[in-house]
């Protein structure tokens, strides 16, 4: 079994098509068809239901997927491992996160050091980004929130106080500060369902009885933004990815009952792979420099 009809099969499975996994692998389509096919014919197997233009993952198919992820991410751990006597000069380096804060300051540390190793970075909510570690599509997470599953190796990172942002015109623009009962009956902005800043929220109002009136759910922080901005309620955000903004007033929850947490996370299956390793080295060291000059 060659390694390239995995990578074709991986492809195609990830990005849903026989052309958009062309595409993402650099080659024709009509190389990656044969690749696939070449796959089946080998061991007498469907691995694709082919409808129209759409593709379905078979029972087999679905079945070869977490192998062939797996396979993908050894296969990434070796070339890194064995390029260049392992020095990372070079190689490739995948990264999910929740926000842009803290994996820009942490890339940038990395970069510096290691600048031939060529970082992509993939924005999601914490559910989407721990999704897409456990399926082998990124190396590392940075995420908002632990989690107790022990297929993942997990360090703090940092710590951060929820707070509160409101339109000019909304009466709790008018304070710095305000008790968190102060959301009682207020007209709440919320992030998309698998965010950690609204499951925190959520957690504390639940320990308080306090019911703030929900008003619409969004699935982005510009757009959260944007509503505040244009008054249609109040939203939250940590404090260390709070924006300025002339249209309205940041407002810090009294006491910081509500925080989310910063973790650096890896499968711990390879949590010893040289780069991912020096990434999380580099990344604990920035974050204990920071907070000595803090």
């Amino acid at each position: 079994m060659s390694a390239a009809r995995l990578r074709a099969f991986l492809a195609v499975a990830r990005h849903g098509s026989f052309s958009a996994g062309a595409r993402a692998l650099g080659l024709a389509q009509p190389t990656v068809t044969k690749q696939i096919q070449g796959l089946e014919q080998q061991h007498d197997v469907e691995l694709f239901h082919r409808r129209g233009r759409g593709i379905q993952l078979t029972q087999v198919g679905l079945a070869l997927l977490p192998v062939a992820q797996q396979l993908g991410a050894l296969e990434i751990d070796a070339f890194n491992l064995l390029h260049d006597s392992g020095k990372l000069h070079v190689g490739r380096l995948r990264i999910g996160a929740v926000g842009p804060f803290h994996v820009i300051e942490m890339v940038e540390a990395y970069h510096k050091l290691f600048p031939g190793v060529d970082i992509s970075i993939h924005m999601g909510n914490s559910a989407e980004v721990l999704a897409d570690l456990a399926d082998y599509a990124t190396d590392i997470a940075v995420l908002a929130g632990a989690c107790e599953d022990p297929a993942f190796h997990t360090e703090h990172y940092a710590s951060h106080a929820v707070i509160l942002f409101a339109p000019l015109s909304h009466p709790l623009a008018r304070h710095d500060s305000v008790p968190l009962s102060a959301l009682q009956d207020a007209p709440l902005l919320q992030r998309e369902s698998g965010s950690t800043t609204r499951a925190c929220l959520e957690a504390a109002l639940e320990k308080e009885h306090i019911r703030p009136r929900a008003v619409m759910e969004i699935g982005s922080r510009e757009a959260l933004r944007e509503a505040v901005a244009r008054g249609l309620g109040v939203g939250t955000v940590s404090e260390a990815e709070f924006i300025p903004d002339h249209r309205f007033k940041a407002v810090r929850i009294q006491g910081d009952p509500v925080r989310t947490d910063t973790y650096l996370y890896c499968l711990a299956e390879r949590r010893d792979s040289r780069m991912i390793a020096q990434f999380f080295t580099e990344a604990l060291a920035l974050r204990k420099q920071i907070q000595t000059t803090t």
